[in-house]
C-alpha cells in the first residue's frame, strides 16, 4: 500500500521528542532524562521473565505431564502391566493421561485377543504332533480324530466335546470314553456337580493359564471335571 504523501514525515525532519523529555521554559531536549529512560528500558529487554528453572514449556500440549512418571496407567485386567518404555515414548510424544490410558486399553481390547488366537493355534499345532505321534502318525491320527469326532458329537453334549477337544488329555480321555463302551445317561447323578459346575468349566478354559501356558493343574482340573460332569458307563 502507497504512503499517505498527506501525513509522511518531510525528509530530514529530526524524529519528534515527548514533551516529557522537554525542558518545560525552553523547550530544549532534556538529554540526561532521555539517556536515562533508554537505558531503563534495555535493562528491563535484557533481564529473563522467568527465575532459573521456571520458564514454561510453550511448546508443550496442555495436560502432558512433566515425565512419563506423571501417567497412571489402569491394567484392571490384570493381561499386562504399564511398560516404563512405551510411557516414555508415549510422553515424548506429548501424550495426555487420558491419551496414554487409551493406548493400552486398545491394546487390551484389540491386540490381546489376537496374541491368545495366535498362541491358542500355536498350542494346537504342538498338541496334533503329541496326539499324531500316539496314535502311530498322521494318517492313523486322522482317522482317529475323525472317529472321535463322530462318537463325541453323537454321545456328548456339545460343551463337553468343546473343552475335551481342545487339550492332548481331554481328547486322550474322549478316546478313552469311546474304547470303553457307551457312556451312561447323561443326566446329573446325584451328588455330581450342578449346571453351574459346567459353567467353571467353561470359565477355567478361558483362563490363560488352560489355553495359553497348558497348565497341568487346571487342565486336569478341566478334563476331570468334564469326565465328572458326563461320566461312561
Amino acid at each position: 500500500m502507497a504512503e499517505n504523501l498527506l501525513t509522511s514525515t518531510v525528509p530530514g525532519a529530526p524524529p519528534a521528542v515527548p514533551e516529557k523529555f522537554r525542558d518545560p521554559e525552553t523547550g530544549a531536549v532534556r538529554v540526561e532524562a532521555l539517556l536515562k529512560s533508554y537505558l531503563e528500558l534495555e535493562r528491563k529487554l535484557s533481564a529473563p521473565a522467568f527465575g532459573d528453572g521456571e520458564r514454561p514449556d510453550l511448546l508443550a500440549p496442555p495436560g502432558v505431564p512433566d515425565g512419563p512418571e506423571g501417567y497412571c496407567i489402569a491394567c484392571d485386567h490384570g493381561l499386562f502391566e504399564p511398560d516404563p518404555a512405551i510411557n516414555g515414548r508415549l510422553h515424548g510424544a506429548g501424550f495426555t493421561p487420558e491419551q496414554a490410558q487409551l493406548v493400552y486399553d486398545l491394546a487390551a481390547e484389540r491386540l490381546v485377543p489376537l496374541i491368545q488366537e495366535l498362541a491358542a493355534e500355536f498350542q494346537a499345532e504342538r498338541e496334533v504332533e503329541r496326539l499324531s505321534a500316539q496314535f502311530g502318525g498322521t494318517e492313523r491320527w486322522r482317522e482317529v480324530s475323525r472317529q472321535l469326532h463322530a462318537w463325541a458329537v453323537k454321545n456328548l453334549p456339545a460343551a463337553a466335546v468343546e473343552g475335551l477337544s481342545t487339550t492332548y488329555e481331554g481328547v486322550m480321555a474322549l478316546h478313552r470314553m469311546m474304547t470303553g463302551g457307551e457312556p451312561a445317561a447323561l443326566s446329573m447323578p446325584a451328588g455330581a456337580p450342578s449346571a453351574g459346575g459346567e459353567a467353571e468349566l467353561q470359565a477355567l478354559m478361558r483362563d490363560p493359564r488352560y489355553w495359553r501356558d497348558r497348565d497341568p493343574g487346571v487342565v486336569s482340573k478341566v478334563t476331570d471335571g468334564f469326565r465328572r460332569l458326563y461320566p461312561t458307563a
